[in-house]
């Protein structure tokens, strides 16, 4: 072998052991850094416990999305018998704005009665609902509507009896005089509101309610009524740890349904399992908590700058729906989880009247997140919204304020949070109403006026109550909020 044919060689086997090297040990930069290589896959063990805590935590990220609607209903449950010391067939009557300063979005014009019965423990449950004008309605706890009761139910305010029946539970043999609603979940929310302006009127039709299990039919207990009295208490899905929790907890509680399988499977590397306790390890309590927060912020993108299609009321305003999804959160080819999350983020439960398309019953709203600048509502400056005279209600509108950070009514030192068309408003000539939200009243405008809190961001729901045909034409120009000096 010649000199040349050696060396040429020697040159090769060189640049193929290079070649070989760069093969077995490389990196790739990804956006949680660079991963180191080997033979092509991770490198070492610390590499490989590095992306399974990212997929953990991706995960985590999700499932808080994902849980909104059943931690949302099993927090204010946990409130309602660890504050409250509510039982089964106990009801809680909220109608003062400190009773309501723990619920998501609440309106401050009408009293709200409701329980969350658990049909493991009362088996099939009777609902006994008055007549009269009331809205209400029975949900599971996915938050999906099972049935209206009142003006937009099968009763149509003329009341009748229920019988709620879990999953696994016989229907009774004898259902003469019932209306049977099977929930796919134990736990259920039973509420409603009533909505006669006549305080005495409506507190009478709120105490004919009764609440027993079908068992004791024959000779039922009466139901309770409790009240906050003054107690704190908020229904708010929770920060950090005590969010896993709260989701932990009543996924031991009710059973698996076959569209939340994957999810199940998500939630296992990160410590929660069904029929399992829930014992997360420090690795786990990590992710959890750092999880909850950026799945939070996920939540804020998608309730505050919807990215659904057609979640505008009308193109020369900032005005949206407020519910963006189906009642039963199916659509076609997917479950509604983001349409979902932006409500549920916040707000709490659903009915069909609430997605009314019948002129003169159930409800509609309108969100206004920003200004007609396009700027977040600050509570720093002060706005007014000019009102059009007639809004398309049947029975009132109103508008009320909410704090953005915990999505419930403004907690100001007035304890004024809303103006309706049931109040005493200054109107103009036309009969249009301007109402003022800010720090300071304007001059002369008291009457109109909604404190804001300096410091804090807050967003307005429109309410109609027996929303009109304007309304689901588009032709109610509900203006944006102008700042004001």
């Amino acid at each position: 072998m010649n000199l040349k044919i050696k060396s040429l060689m020697t040159l090769l086997a060189f640049g193929l052991s290079v070649t070989a090297t760069a093969a077995r040990c490389q990196t790739v930069d990804t956006h949680i850094g660079q991963i180191g290589l080997t033979e092509g896959v991770p490198a070492d063990l610390a590499t490989v416990q590095k992306l399974f805590d990212e997929s953990d935590f991706q995960r985590a990220c999700q499932a808080y999305v994902w849980a909104l609607p059943i931690v949302g209903f099993a927090q204010w449950q946990y409130e309602h018998q660890t504050v409250f010391g509510a039982k089964d067939t106990d009801m809680v009557i909220y109608v003062s704005v400190p009773d309501k300063l723990g619920i998501l979005t609440a309106n401050a014009t009408t009293p709200y009665t409701l329980g969350f019965p658990d049909l493991s423990k009362t088996g099939p449950l009777v609902v006994d609902y008055p007549a009269g004008s009331s809205a209400g309605g029975v949900g599971d706890f996915w938050q999906r509507p099972l049935t209206d009761m009142g003006e937009t139910g099968p009763d149509h305010g003329k009341g009748g009896k229920y019988l709620l029946v879990g999953p696994g539970q016989e229907v009774p043999a004898n259902t003469s005089g019932y209306r049977v609603v099977k929930s796919p979940t134990f736990n259920v929310l039973v509420a409603f509101r009533a909505l006669d302006a006549d305080k005495e009127k409506a507190n009478a039709l709120i105490h004919q309610f009764r609440m027993y299990p079908y068992a004791k039919r024959n000779a039922p207990e009466p139901s309770r009524f409790l009240t906050p009295e003054g107690r704190q208490w908020s229904q708010v899905p929770p920060r950090g740890m005590a969010y896993w929790e709260r989701l932990a907890d009543i996924i031991n509680r009710e059973p698996v349904e076959e569209r939340d399988r994957e999810m199940m499977a998500f939630l296992r590397p990160l410590g929660i399992e069904k029929d399992k306790p829930f014992s997360p390890d420090d690795r786990q309590k990590r992710i959890l908590t750092d999880g909850a927060q950026v799945g939070e912020l996920f939540a804020q993108a998608n309730a505050f700058n919807s990215r659904t299609t057609g979640s505008q009321y009308r193109p020369d305003a900032q005005w949206r729906y407020v519910i963006l999804f189906d009642p039963s959160q199916e659509a076609k080819y997917h479950t509604q989880i983001d349409e979902r999350a932006d409500y549920f983020y916040e707000a709490v439960t659903t009915s069909k009247g609430m997605v009314t398309r019948s002129p003169g019953v159930g409800q509609a709203y309108l969100g206004a997140y920003r200004d007609g600048s396009g700027h977040v509502l600050d509570g720093n400056r002060s706005y007014v919204l000019h009102v059009p005279p007639n809004p398309p209600a049947k029975l009132f509108w109103s508008l009320t304020v909410y704090d953005t950070d915990q999505r419930v009514i403004i907690d100001n030192p007035q304890r004024v949070v809303d103006k309706s068309s049931r109040q005493d408003l200054l109107k103009n000539q036309d009969g249009s109403v301007d109402i003022y939200v800010g720090p300071q009243a304007p001059a002369g405008k008291e009457q109109n006026w909604i404190p804001s809190i300096p410091g804090k961001a807050w967003f307005a729901y429109f309410r109609l109550y027996g929303p009109l045909q304007p309304y689901f034409d588009h032709a109610f120009a509900l203006p944006d909020f102008q700042q004001v000096q």
